[in-house]
């Protein structure tokens, strides 16, 4: 064969090549996420997070080969519609995972559907339930409720702070909370002097909190997510309550200080890293991951990446991990999920295994605290 020839035939061949690098079928992931309604603070960052990393890992090539194909349906909030659409992406869209729902009433209602499908569901909320007990399709990115209550707990009892007083949204994210405030109380030396709940759509809370003024407890703690809280926020300044507030890890975010305005100041709740990565030390193996996504949604979105766009950049980059190690079914990726071990993501360092589908430890929590309308870790 003539050098000219043989040339020609590798040129050709490159061209061949490089023009099919994404000839194979891409792999389906499916989202489902609360882009509007009152969660809408949850599910636009997740599906701009989930849209920001896939755009990448295709521009960089996919995954061996394979192009990721994201198909994100809006729930806006509301589990009946969340059912119907993961059913939509399972038996019309042929997705091989799904990622989301936001919240977890959504999630709970969305896994008898993942469970007969046999379809992994990855969610983005925290209930303790979505995974507890283990579910065999079912894994989730963000830090359980029950570790953000021992974090909280943690600082209590440092603080030398026994008596509290609780206050819950009536959902299933603040049901889940609730149980965990109650059952951890005892192990920490903790008393619930007070018990209350309030709707997801209540606009004034001033009755919970004149109850909780009378029982002269030494910490409050919220457990719900925008808005709700920051009406909280708003009505113990009002009603000049000096008793400590704490939140939960549902309001981390930005938005939750623009809500509660002057109000927010001094009020202390469990976060992900990613609110303070900068404040890190650089020995903590989630500050350049961490760093990495912060400027990377600062430079396609204009805003700060957060908490909750963080648990959809997680789930994107676990089911990567699955398809670079050979995965490309349902069946696969869940069996690959299963196995992941010290992935630093932004929720934490995930470690699932058969009798681990929640996959981090206390460590994915620092207690922040609210300061001249920024994060501050608290020591």
């Amino acid at each position: 064969m003539n050098v000219k020839f043989t040339h020609y035939v590798i040129a050709a061949a490159t061209l061949l090549f490089s023009s099919n690098v994404f000839a194979a079928a891409p792999i389906k992931i499916g989202a489902l996420f609360a882009v509007t309604g009152p969660a809408a603070f949850l599910g636009e960052p997740e599906r701009n997070s989930a849209k920001m990393v896939i755009d990448e890992i295709n521009k960089a090539g996919g995954v061996k080969g394979r192009k990721l194909e994201l198909i994100v349906y809006d729930t806006a909030g509301d589990a009946t519609k969340a059912v119907q659409l993961a059913t939509k992406l399972i038996k019309d869209d042929k997705v091989v995972a799904i990622i989301g729902p936001s919240t977890t009433g959504e999630t709970m209602a969305v896994i008898p559907v993942a469970e007969k499908e046999q379809i992994p569901l990855i969610s983005c909320s925290a209930g303790s339930k979505i995974t507890d007990p283990i579910k065999k399709w079912v894994f989730k990115t963000a830090q359980n409720d029950a570790l953000a209550v021992g974090r909280i707990y943690e600082y209590l009892q440092k603080t030398k702070q026994t008596s509290v007083s609780i206050l819950t949204v009536s959902d299933g994210f603040g049901a889940s909370g609730r149980e965990q405030l109650k059952v951890q109380a005892a192990k920490y030396g903790i008393t619930v002097v007070s018990d209350d709940t309030y709707g997801p759509k209540d606009t004034d809370m001033t009755a919970q909190l004149t109850k909780i003024r009378g029982t002269h407890s030494q910490a409050i703690i919220c457990w719900g997510t925008n808005p709700g809280p920051a009406v909280i926020a708003k009505n113990a300044r009002q009603l000049g309550i000096k008793t400590p507030l704490f939140m939960s890890h549902g309001v981390s975010s930005k938005k939750f200080i623009e809500l509660a305005g002057e109000a927010a100041e001094g009020i202390k709740l469990p976060s992900g890293k990613v609110v303070v990565a900068d404040l890190l030390a650089n020995s903590d193996q989630q500050k350049k991951p961490l760093m990495a996504f912060v400027k990377d949604y600062q430079k396609h979105y204009k805003a700060e990446g957060d908490h909750f766009g963080g648990h959809a950049w997680d789930a994107v980059m676990l089911i990567r991990h699955a398809v670079e190690n050979g995965a490309d079914t349902a069946t696969g990726i869940r069996d690959q999920l299963e196995k992941i071990k010290g992935f630093a993501g932004i929720g934490g360092s995930f470690n699932y295994s058969a009798q681990d589908h929640a996959g981090l430890a206390k460590d994915a929590f620092v207690l922040v605290e609210i300061k001249n309308k920024d994060w501050v870790i608290v020591k």
